[in-house]
């Protein structure tokens, strides 16, 4: 039976964060807090639990997870190259609800679905899932809601729809909360293609809480495909 810690108690803390650990490294979902939505979260290293996040969710092969790092130095592994172009976004926004999608490093062993070689990555800033992350390494993590269903802005939100599917809750209170919900957007990250970086241009894929008009005061309106 899934179990929910409330991580504003600290012995809860403690718990929940042992607890979190071991699920992930027996292959099992756990979510979790971001700074956009709460995660359901699987060690991104292994086949069999990335699955069982998708079917948690009720999603293909075809819509693979993003996955959460602590920092640059994960995404330096992980990444064929980040191009020049991108280093100034994620100098401004990581930590932060800005994803960005890559060209994956070939030597990866791992299978996230049907990525045609890329992976998108994040860094957040909840200081909750920076903690988890620096102790499991990478995760694969996607909104914890089932597909079709809003994203949920609460671990009671997050149980609800995904019940006993996951091991572990950590209940960190509302989240997203910082972030203006403009008409249109996303509840979670923008995210941004720089697979065809090397040509001198990005594109947003996904329109999320970071506006637009960041990105391009950032890079320049021409760097925008």
């Amino acid at each position: 039976m899934a179990s929910l810690y409330d991580c504003s108690v600290d012995s809860e803390l403690l718990a929940g964060m042992r607890f979190a650990r071991a699920a992930i490294g027996r292959g099992e979902l756990v979510v979790l807090p971001t700074d956009t939505v709460y995660g359901i979260g699987a060690d991104a290293f292994d086949p069999a639990a990335v699955q069982r996040l998708l079917d948690a969710k009720g999603r293909g092969r075809q819509s693979p997870p993003p996955v959460l790092i602590k920092g640059h130095d994960t995404l330096a592994a992980l990444t064929e190259s980040v191009p020049g172009i991108v280093r100034p976004l994620l100098d401004e926004f990581w930590p932060g609800p800005l994803t960005v999608i890559f060209r994956a490093r070939p030597s990866l062993t791992w299978d996230l679905g049907e990525t045609r070689g890329t992976v998108a990555l994040r860094m957040p800033s909840h200081p909750l899932a920076l903690e988890l992350l620096e102790e499991t390494g990478p995760l694969a993590v996607s909104s914890a809601n089932l597909t079709g269903r809003p994203a949920a802005t609460s671990a009671a939100d997050a149980r609800e729809m995904l019940g006993d599917d996951v091991a572990v809750y950590l209940d960190a209170g509302p989240v997203g909360g910082g972030y203006e919900r403009r008409a249109g957007a996303n509840t979670g990250s923008t995210i941004v293609d720089a697979t065809a970086a090397d040509d001198g241009v990005l594109r947003i894929v996904r329109h999320g809480v970071l506006p637009d008009t960041e990105i391009t005061r950032v890079v320049g309106v021409d760097a925008i495909a």
